[in-house]
């Protein structure tokens, strides 16, 4: 490619361009794609099929998930829309939007439950602000994809149930847990992603903000453009510790950070994919770039001081505050978001120091964290070379591999 050390680098060679767009779109056509469709639809009961083993065996039913099935939704929307599959995607994104709308909506109230139960049933009694961002997310995509008037107008009425019930005036953001009536639960509980309801998380808003990106880019509400300029400053400044140079995920309601040795710790895949996702909201809502390019630089350049495996490749999971990571483990979706991040930062930045990275996560995944012989991405890779985890469940599914490679591959076709 070129020397990184060398000043006068530039860009990277026509030949790594095209070499490199190559090993993407292989790992797209040859091994992403392949696994998720046809086999996971559900044609028996709607939606998307999520449960196969390591391996890609399907274990018998299993749960759905709300935000793995909007995800898949996502997924094949974005599949059309960007070109890399036609008319049966289209097919399998309407699949899931009929099945959010007709069987995972509370048509009583309103708003997403959280997961059903292999029998239609719904066992976990509330809503979460998560879960109907990533619905939004995947029905605003499929409705650019489609055009569908129908999926557009859910949209709307989805942002304004989320506006109405979670936007918190008095401190900004959005509250994140509801009962299924919309009003705050009489009783506290814990979630996968909030511990109460008196929590805000960096976790929630920055999906918030993908989910927003993409509704502005489908309605260019003059509303939701507002609350991507808070959100944005929300996740440049509330949730960044700026001792630390780097965002943290729990916070009380007014942004006041939790601390203690599970909450002082920071998510490198998180921090990186906030890097790119703002970016493209910035670039979406005319928020001028520059401003946060220091930001940029600071919170990219902890995860790799802390988070890079430079000898072997790849990014690891977390860490403590200003310390080498701790665990150790290889996460699929953090490859997935590190590139993206990678190649948005030299996109931006120019710095050849950024491909130097990107070629070693790319490295690492190609090699360790693809499987080849079953196809998608393995979950996690332990340091000792072990696997952990399957290949599909209510919390992995299509969304951050195939989003990654169509991705980059814009982003190459723009060098």
């Amino acid at each position: 490619m070129f020397k990184v050390n060398d000043p006068m680098a530039k860009a990277p060679s026509g030949t790594w361009v095209k070499t490199t767009r190559k090993r993407l779109k292989k790992i797209l056509t040859q091994n992403i794609m392949p696994f998720w469709y046809p086999a996971t639809i559900d044609e028996k009961k709607g939606g998307y099929y999520l449960n196969h083993d390591v391996d890609g065996k399907p274990k018998g039913d299993g749960p759905k998930m709300i935000v793995s099935q909007a995800r898949m939704v996502w997924y094949f929307a974005k599949l059309k829309e960007a070109g890399w599959a036609g008319k049966e995607a289209l097919r399998a994104a309407e699949h899931g939007f009929r099945f959010l709308k007709d069987r995972m909506w509370d048509h009583k109230c309103g708003g997403f439950f959280w997961e059903m139960d292999p029998q239609g049933n719904f066992p976990m009694p509330f809503k979460h602000m998560y879960g109907q961002t990533f619905a939004l997310y995947g029905i605003s995509e499929y409705a650019i994809a489609s055009g569908s008037s129908e999926a557009l107008d859910f949209a709307r009425e989805i942002f304004g149930l989320m506006e109405k019930h979670g936007y918190d005036a008095e401190y900004g953001g959005y509250r994140e847990i509801f009962s299924p009536d919309w009003s705050l639960p009489k009783v506290d509980m814990k979630t996968d992603v909030t511990p109460g309801m008196d929590f805000k998380t960096m976790n929630t808003h920055l999906h918030l903000l993908e989910a927003f990106t993409v509704l502005y880019q489908a309605t260019k509400d003059p509303l939701v453009m507002r609350r991507l300029g808070e959100l944005i400053l929300i996740l440049c400044n509330s949730v960044v510790r700026m001792n630390v140079g780097a965002c943290t995920d729990l916070h009380k309601r007014d942004w006041t950070p939790v601390h203690g040795p599970m909450a002082d710790r920071i998510s490198f895949g998180h921090n990186i994919e906030a890097i790119w996702l703002i970016e493209e909201a910035c670039k979406v809502a005319y928020v001028p770039i520059g401003p946060l390019t220091e930001y940029f630089r600071t919170v990219y350049d902890y995860c790799i001081k802390y988070g890079l495996d430079a000898e072997r490749g790849g990014l690891y999971d977390s860490g403590p505050f200003n310390k080498p990571a701790d665990r150790l483990g290889k996460i699929w979706w953090v490859q997935a978001e590190a590139l993206v991040a990678m190649a948005r930062m030299y996109n931006l930045l120019r710095d050849p120091v950024y491909l130097e990275h990107f070629d070693n996560v790319l490295d690492w995944t190609e090699k360790h964290q693809v499987d080849w012989k079953h196809g998608d991405w393995f979950d996690t890779v332990m340091p000792d070379g072990r696997i952990v985890g399957d290949k599909a469940y209510p919390w992995k599914a299509a969304y951050h591999t195939g989003r990654a490679m169509m991705e980059i591959i814009s982003v190459l076709d723009h060098l």
